[in-house]
């Protein structure tokens, strides 16, 4: 199955760079950057399965490296593009990681924005207090176009993301809940998940950078953000005033350092 994906930048001269986002989320996750990421890179965004524009079809493998696999494949049917840097965050981070380890002579580096899969213990079930975000994006759906204009709607469903999500614009507000809320592979993927974390070698041929948020309620430190899995070539990087999505928080600093990890 090809994913929908989005081509920003056609100059061939430009590197290819393949963002993934993350568990409910979608490419429009990565609005605030990609206008000048494409300044130096053909930035290609994916929509995992059942998240965006993809569709998802019931019994497929959802686990990261099988959804590495996906992108693998939609990328080199799509465009003709075999290698790429890449950039993922949260689950999009894991599978990153999960391609680079499988595959690591098709990725040109790596740049984690608070991957999930670095915990010592996998989760065995789902708990539901941790499906809030999406049962509320739900049952708001129908009011989200104006319902997020209001701050106090806003603080509830961001505040626990972001430490500026006073600072977050309504456009990214209102796609994170959209993508939220007609998301059909959010437990699918989160199934995926359950049981496993990433244990995999990604050789030293691939340049990796690992940021993680100092506020980061989604995947806090230490339960969540366990060095020794990282890869050990790799720079880990905490960064000031940011939460789960450094691409919201830290935006020009998360640009910077996804060329300063392609550069390498």
């Amino acid at each position: 199955m090809t994913l929908a994906t989005t081509l920003t930048q056609t100059n061939t001269a430009h590197p290819p760079l393949v963002l993934i986002h993350g568990l409910g989320s979608a490419a429009t996750a990565f609005k605030p950057i990609v206008a000048e990421l494409s300044k130096s890179f053909r930035v290609i965004t994916v929509d995992l399965p059942g998240h965006g524009q993809s569709k998802y079809k019931k019994g497929q493998a959802m686990e990261p490296h099988a959804l590495g696999n996906e992108i693998f494949e939609s990328v080199q049917n799509e465009y003709g593009i075999d290698c790429f840097h890449v950039a993922g965050n949260s689950l999009g981070g894991w599978i990153a990681l999960e391609m680079a380890a499988a595959q690591p002579g098709r990725i040109i580096s790596l740049t984690g924005l608070a991957p999930a899969g670095l915990w010592l213990t996998p989760a065995s079930g789902r708990l539901p207090s941790e499906a809030q975000s999406y049962y509320l994006a739900k049952v708001l759906k129908p009011f989200l176009k104006v319902g997020l204009r209001s701050k106090a709607l806003r603080k509830i469903g961001f505040a626990t993301v972001s430490p500026k999500w006073q600072e977050l614009s309504y456009e990214t507000c209102f796609d994170a809940s959209s993508a939220m809320a007609n998301c059909t592979g959010y437990f699918p993927a989160w199934d995926g998940m359950l049981t496993r974390r990433f244990d995999a070698n990604v050789p030293t041929s691939v340049p990796v950078t690992i940021i993680f948020g100092d506020t980061d309620n989604t995947l806090p430190y230490p339960g969540s953000q366990e060095k020794s899995l990282a890869p050990a070539h790799g720079t880990w990087l905490v960064v000031d005033t940011c939460g789960h999505a450094p691409m919201w928080d830290q935006p020009d600093l998360v640009m910077k350092i996804i060329k300063q990890t392609a550069s390498r």
